[in-house]
């Protein structure tokens, strides 16, 4: 996709994108006041063209006034790509929104998900994307946080009665608690390293001794209890007591298997009226809508590296916007390669 703003290519790819950029642009202030750059496809290839040919902002300019395409400087894009944060989210939540299958037409669902961007010779975390999208067909919001930014149920807002899709990182008692509250439902992957499970009696448990009983096909159910912890008052790592929980919620941990027979541990606070061990199983595999995103915006677009160890403005900046356009060049790459249905997980239908 490198050379993707080129004048024939672009053309093509005009085909793919909204029809109401121009709209949309104006409502979210994206192209309040049309000057240099006298269209929204205009604006929009302007950074799609800064996101994925790491070209500097002075490159893009001069690029743009020998194309013909915008006259304008260097601050000046860097001013109109701080303000089109929220124009390309809604853009990107119109690419994706075709590509999600709705399996579930009688459930409010909810996925979230996050993913790591590095700037070159980064040891830890420089960008955290978190993303929020209802599997039915819309992108609610795409979060872009530095590395305190962690991945946790606690950063979104739910609807009562919507059931929540997460991995493993969202399996941790304070969030499943904060959906409890909310009145939806949760549905996530865990280890069962990162949760404290307890009987009736609340007595802890290990489901790990219980993985034999795990079918090859299908999966099986246990009954436990989430102790929740007290919120902490300082940064000590000391283990809390049961004793201290400021409340207890009842789960379910369904257990299935991959292809290569790996133990896939879910736990939910979904009712078993409302959906049985199996039905548990494919909402799951809901989540992985996402996580095919993912691994197109990494492997196809290096999306997980930033060009530079800051882009430039990154203080109050454009690494958003530079996020945000990989984001939407991965999205049309799925509409020029779409997936051969949802990936699963487990690597057979689950009946």
């Amino acid at each position: 996709m490198k050379n993707a703003c080129e004048d024939n290519n672009w053309r093509y790819l005009e085909t793919l994108l909204p029809d109401d950029l121009e709209t949309t642009a104006r409502q979210t202030g994206a192209l309040g006041r049309p000057r240099e750059v006298t269209s929204a496809k205009s604006l929009l290839r302007l950074i799609l063209s800064y996101g994925v040919s790491n070209l500097s902002l002075k490159d893009v300019a001069a690029w743009a006034r020998a194309s013909s395409i915008a006259m304008l400087t260097a601050p000046a894009l860097f001013y109109r790509f701080c303000h089109a944060k929220e124009w390309l989210v809604q853009i990107l939540g119109q690419l994706l929104q075709p590509n999600i299958t709705d399996l579930t037409p009688n459930l409010s669902l909810r996925a979230v998900d996050a993913t790591v961007i590095n700037g070159p010779g980064t040891k830890g975390t420089d960008w955290r994307v978190h993303v929020n999208v209802d599997p039915q067909g819309l992108l609610k919001s795409v979060e872009i946080t530095d590395h305190h930014g962690g991945e946790s149920y606690k950063r979104f807002s739910f609807l009562k009665g919507e059931i929540i899709l997460g991995d493993r990182a969202y399996s941790m008692a304070p969030g499943i608690y904060s959906v409890f509250k909310a009145g939806a439902y949760v549905v996530a992957r865990t280890s069962l390293y990162n949760i404290r499970l307890c009987d009736e009696r609340k007595n802890v448990i290990d489901l790990r001794k219980h993985e034999k009983e795990i079918p090859d096909i299908g999966g099986i159910e246990f009954i436990a209890m989430v102790p929740i912890p007290p919120q902490k008052k300082t940064h000590s790592h000391k283990t809390w007591q049961l004793k201290d929980a400021i409340a207890w919620i009842q789960v379910r941990v369904v257990a299935g298997r991959n292809r290569n027979g790996q133990a896939i541990w879910i736990i939910t606070t979904l009712p078993s009226d409302l959906a049985s061990a199996n039905e548990i199983l494919r909402l799951y595999r809901l989540r992985w809508q996402i996580e095919l995103m993912f691994k197109r915006f990494k492997t196809l677009l290096n999306g997980d590296a930033l060009p530079v160890k800051k882009v430039e403005g990154s203080k109050g900046g454009v690494a958003e916007t530079w996020i945000l356009a990989r984001f939407i060049v991965a999205a049309l790459v799925q509409k020029l390669v779409p997936p051969d249905g949802p990936l699963s997980p487990y690597g057979y239908e689950i009946k």
